[in-house]
């Protein structure tokens, strides 16, 4: 049996392009492999940021009340396992090997992108446990997004920034239109206010909430009284260290706002290329006048000296560690509280070399 490994490394290589917008290809596999319609309920979440969160939120209510789950979610921080949980547990080694045989044999000369087998592997799981309700992340945008070629039932919108305009829109007009596109077939949808209700598509019931409302849209009666869970990267604290993957300027800002009465904080950064940095800066500047620059290991991921330079603009004291763990250890010696965000790559690169460390 080929180690997932393996399969991974192949699939990063086996389309033309890592993004392509078209749900043909993923929708004919799966109707190859008899995976539409599913046998089980679906409800999806789109939006610029907190989407993976709120999926790990309506997962715990969902299973609170007494349904079996299945849970997809990119990326990953550690394990590609991650992306794919049934009833809380992440998917096995040899489940994902054996999907992604069942995908080759489906596809033919059909190539798929790297998210697209990803989705598919969550719905051939899915299809194969006793799954009740699949609560779905929804990727890029939302219309062609390969979550796409399922119907949900009930959609929860978590909320709309400026971000991959050159795909979207460069609007939030548009861009939230791409993304209610998954609304296509649902009963009620839920949105953080009434400014895209215009956009709903006709028919569908629309309440305003969160997570707790689209689990009661989707009960028919109010969820369990449960906290919400902890999500790795997602303001996580480690004493007097936090981590979060924001990566664009909402997201920042939405962080600020939040830690803004704990500081100061030595800000540990990595920001992509296609990302509004000098924005982003901005906003955690708001946090504290000391920066250390790095570079996660993604490909798109702006050096650390050229974030560094442009961090100088925003923050009295610059210094740049392209190594990741060299950051952090030189912000901690700064003996104050630290912030490592800007990107989840970056939060999963120090992840993986931590979980190395016997």
């Amino acid at each position: 049996m080929r180690p997932l490994a393996d399969w991974l490394d192949q699939q990063q290589k086996s389309h033309p392009s890592a993004i392509d917008l078209d749900l043909t290809r993923v929708r004919s596999v799966a109707q190859r492999m008899g995976l539409l319609p599913p046998r089980y309920h679906v409800v999806t979440v789109a939006g610029t940021n907190g989407k993976g969160s709120t999926v790990a939120y309506l997962d715990a209510l969902f299973r609170g009340a007494g349904k079996h789950t299945g849970r997809f979610t990119s990326p990953h921080l550690v394990r590609y396992n991650e992306r794919i949980c049934i009833d809380g547990v992440e998917a096995a080694d040899g489940d994902l090997i054996a999907s992604f045989e069942r995908i080759d044999a489906a596809r033919a000369s059909t190539t798929l992108t790297f998210f697209e087998y990803n989705a598919l592997a969550a719905l051939d799981l899915f299809a194969r446990k006793p799954v009740d309700v699949a609560v779905l992340e929804v990727g890029l945008g939302g219309r062609l997004d390969a979550t796409n070629v399922l119907d949900a039932e009930v959609v929860l919108l978590t909320n709309v920034s400026l971000e991959h305009t050159e795909v979207l829109g460069d609007t939030e007009e548009q861009i939230a239109r791409e993304k209610l596109a998954v609304a296509h077939a649902a009963r009620t949808v839920v949105l953080p206010d009434d400014g895209f209700r215009a956009l709903v598509p006709a028919g569908a019931e629309v309440r305003l909430g969160g997570a707790r409302e689209a689990a009661a849209a989707f009960l028919g009666d109010e969820p369990p009284s449960i906290a919400a869970p902890m999500l790795a990267g997602r303001l996580e604290r480690r004493g007097d260290e936090v981590r979060d993957g924001a990566h664009n300027p909402a997201g920042a800002r939405w962080l600020a706002d939040r830690l803004e009465p704990e500081g100061p904080y030595v800000v540990v950064a990595s920001i992509l290329r296609d990302k509004d940095a000098d924005a982003m800066l901005a906003q955690l500047a708001r946090l504290g006048d000391t920066l250390v620059a790095t570079a996660s290991e993604n490909p798109r991921a702006l050096a650390a000296g050229e974030l560094a330079e442009a961090a100088r603009r925003h923050f009295r004291t610059v210094e740049a560690a392209p190594d990741p763990a060299a950051a952090l250890a030189r912000a901690r010696a700064l003996d104050r509280r630290v912030l490592v965000t800007g990107s989840l790559y970056l939060l999963a690169d120090l992840a993986r070399e931590e979980s190395a460390v016997p």
